[in-house]
């Protein structure tokens, strides 16, 4: 979309939908890496990711009902969400969200340590949200006090 300015010139008027992927876009350095979907299977929703910290994986795991894609290394856990699942969640303290699936400073790709029956590689990303807010303490976001 475009408008004319008072000087006759058209500018650009940029979506917060745009501004927000061209902000994301800028995050990455060095040469992505991106989190392999496995043969098979469809992303009809696009990929993000989640790591966290190796140690609360298991945590994480015990109090999820359905899980899809986790990769792994010795640092951390990544789990496969749809794309934007970020928007309106802030996830918590040490949790890294990643758009595009990509790892982020990693020497390599993690290794696939669990993949779902169906065809899909999403953990649902509400279900995780709070199971990492149990095990962070965190407090959701949509339970925190409104702030004046």
């Amino acid at each position: 979309m475009s408008r004319t300015s008072a000087a006759g010139s058209a500018t650009q008027v940029l979506s917060l939908d745009t501004l927000v992927r061209l902000k994301r876009g800028r995050r990455q350095s060095g040469p992505p890496r991106r989190l392999p979907v496995p043969e098979g299977m469809k992303v009809p929703l696009g990929c993000d990711a989640v790591s966290v910290p190796a140690h609360f994986g298991p945590l994480l795991l015990s109090r999820l009902p359905r899980v899809g894609c986790i990769y792994a290394d010795a640092a951390h856990w990544w789990w496969i969400v749809p794309s934007d699942s970020d928007v309106a969640l802030e996830w918590p303290v040490p949790a890294h969200y990643v758009t595009g699936a990509i790892v982020p400073d990693s020497p390599g790709i993690p290794g696939l340590i669990h993949k779902p029956d169906s065809t899909l590689p999403y953990t649902p990303p509400i279900p995780l949200y709070l199971a990492l807010c149990r095990v962070t303490g965190t407090t959701p976001v949509w339970s925190r006090p409104i702030s004046a």
